[in-house]
């Protein structure tokens, strides 16, 4: 008679990056190659541990989602509002076009040396960094969804004479929710793209300073470790969003955006 009890299942995603750090931690002894600027596998995971275990690692972590997530805060509420105002008022829009398209495309790296003459070191520059880039993100894709929703739905609250706001309230913003959704998840991704950048390239916080100091002091499995740290806890931020994306907007399709 068959068992009813369920069998755990291999993660098949867990098959490919398993497998290639196999093959290096075996290439690396097999091969007896020794170096001060390259850690095996192993060594990254012994690194990591121990990072972790004396809190080195938690306390930069926390430093670099601290600037992330108050800058992706801030950029959120600004892109919104900027994004519900340009993609209602095509006037307005039309008018803030150029002043915005000569904006936007700045990188973000790129405003460092002026935000260091403004807010100096620290939390401030981090988070207005990162606040700048995921406003334009959040932006573009809320303005996007507001203009994407359908003419008829907003006719039919014409028809029923609902005012400007009941409309925007019961019709736009329900309908145009996913997408926005998606710029926020987006928004988030980037959010930790462009705080670790800016640890790495000037502020001496969080992850990416962090692991800058390692590599300054010769230790490649820890500046290793860092970067593996990094990645989970942009694939754990993705994952959680992906997760609430399909709890609340499962009977939506995001085409590519889903796969991101």
């Amino acid at each position: 008679m068959a068992s009813g009890r369920a069998h755990p299942r291999f993660p098949k995603g867990l098959f490919v990056p398993l497998t290639l750090i196999l093959l290096a931690e075996a290439a690396w002894h097999l091969s007896g190659f020794v170096s001060d600027s390259i850690a095996p596998p192993s060594k990254v995971a012994i690194a990591l541990i121990q990072g972790l275990l004396d809190g080195r690692i938690l306390l930069a972590t926390r430093d670099t989602l601290i600037s992330a997530f108050s800058g992706l805060a801030i950029g959120g509420v600004l892109g919104l509002v900027m994004g519900l105002v340009r993609g209602t008022f095509w006037r307005v829009d039309a008018v803030l076009e150029v002043t915005t398209e000569t904006i936007r495309p700045i990188p973000s790296v790129a405003l460092i040396p002026v935000a260091i003459l403004i807010f100096g070191f620290g939390y401030e520059l981090e988070i207005t960094l990162v606040a700048i880039s995921c406003m334009f993100t959040i932006f573009i894709l809320t303005r996007a969804a507001i203009v994407g929703v359908e003419r008829r739905m907003i006719e039919v609250g014409r028809m029923l004479r609902l005012s400007f706001f009941d409309r925007m309230r019961k019709i736009v913003i329900p309908a145009a929710l996913p997408r926005i959704f998606v710029a926020f998840r987006l928004g988030a991704g980037l959010s930790l793209i462009v705080a670790v950048t800016t640890e790495i390239a000037a502020n001496p916080i969080g992850m990416g300073a962090a692991m800058m100091l390692a590599q300054q002091s010769l230790n490649p499995g820890l500046t290793v470790a860092y970067l593996v740290w990094i990645g989970f806890i942009g694939w754990l931020l993705n994952h959680v969003l992906i997760t609430l994306q399909r709890r609340f907007f499962s009977r939506y399709s995001f085409s590519a955006l889903d796969e991101k």
